[in-house]
């Protein structure tokens, strides 16, 4: 039996009433809209490239996610850019907002608890990610199904069902950074400045760093330079660089999951070959242990994340 006012209860109301405000908002229908159109914006190019191998590709399914057509990048690429923007826009005022409406105090002098009111606020965040990113999930197959004509194969929507759950855990992390900035700061338009700030920092500036750095840390060998190659040492610390970036992890997890014939995610040595039929597809089986450190990676981060965003509200005061 559970006591009146417990921790569980109290984070199921703050999470059901979070999740309708997110759901009923307009801020909400914006953003949605914003990634349907875009994303049916990629697809509507590649589907007359993609009916045309129907017969070849076994995978043709996944084509869907990946492939391009100019100008417009892929789906997962437009996911890529669009969900931190969604992730952002739904906790950059989770607990600032409180503050300012002089909500706060109120807040916790119900039969709530500090931890059950920030896990709400993430979880309801969470939820509204998810249900947002299944419905998009099955508006693609569901295309798919209309303007190719066949049905997507097992292995097809195991892969692209777990697509969708890295898709979660890296737009998990943006949340957590969000939320975060929003208990740091106490103007809602200083933590969404920053949010985006590290964003654009990690996704488009980081990897360009991570190759300066690298060399810097590990500098390249006099016959690597004569051949205008980087050192293998130097290749592993520009990766192991460019991985402290959500955006890196999530790009490494969908080319594992949605491109079968991917073998390694890293420098390939000519002995790794040796006995493989290129071009060929791996189980998925073989994917998911490719795939599953940047998963780790992901989850860990939002964990990390949350932790801290806990442990920095613990010491806030709550007074309006």
């Amino acid at each position: 039996m559970q006591r009146e006012g417990s921790p569980v209860q109290g984070m199921s109301v703050v999470l059901l009433k979070e999740l309708a405000d997110h759901l009923r908002s307009g801020r909400m229908r914006v953003l949605e809209w914003l990634i349907i159109l875009t994303a049916a914006a990629a697809l509507y190019g590649v589907f007359q490239q993609i009916r045309n191998t129907t017969a070849s590709d076994p995978y043709v399914f996944l084509r869907l996610f990946t492939a391009a057509q100019e100008p417009m990048p892929s789906f997962s690429a437009l996911l890529g850019f669009l969900v931190p923007l969604v992730a952002i826009g739904l906790g950059f005022d989770a607990v600032n907002g409180e503050y300012s409406r002089r909500t706060m105090s109120r807040l916790l002098s119900q039969p709530i608890y500090r931890d059950a009111l920030l896990m709400g606020k993430f979880l309801a965040g969470l939820a509204t990610l998810a249900i947002s990113l299944l419905a998009l999930w099955l508006l693609v197959i569901g295309a798919g199904l209309i303007l190719l004509g066949v049905p997507p194969g097992g292995e097809e929507i195991a892969r692209s069902l777990l697509f969708l759950l890295l898709t979660l855990a890296y737009a998990g992390v943006w949340l957590a950074v969000a939320m975060l900035c929003s208990i740091v700061f106490r103007s809602a338009a200083t933590s969404a400045l920053v949010s985006l700030g590290l964003w654009l920092f990690l996704s488009l500036l980081w990897p360009m760093l991570a190759g300066a750095l690298a060399q810097a840390v590990a500098p390249p060998d006099p016959v690597a330079l004569m051949l205008g190659q980087p050192g293998m040492e130097t290749l592993q610390w520009q990766q192991a660089l460019e991985r402290l970036s959500p955006s890196q992890l999530f790009g490494e997890g969908v080319l594992a999951l949605l491109v079968p014939s991917t073998r390694t995610l890293g420098p390939v040595f000519l002995s790794q070959l040796q006995g493989a039929v290129i071009g060929s597809p791996l189980p998925l089986s073989q994917s998911l242990a490719i795939v599953w450190p940047q998963l780790v990676g992901l989850i860990a981060a939002v964990i990390l994340l949350f932790t801290l965003a806990y442990m920095v509200f613990q010491r806030r005061e709550v007074r309006a």
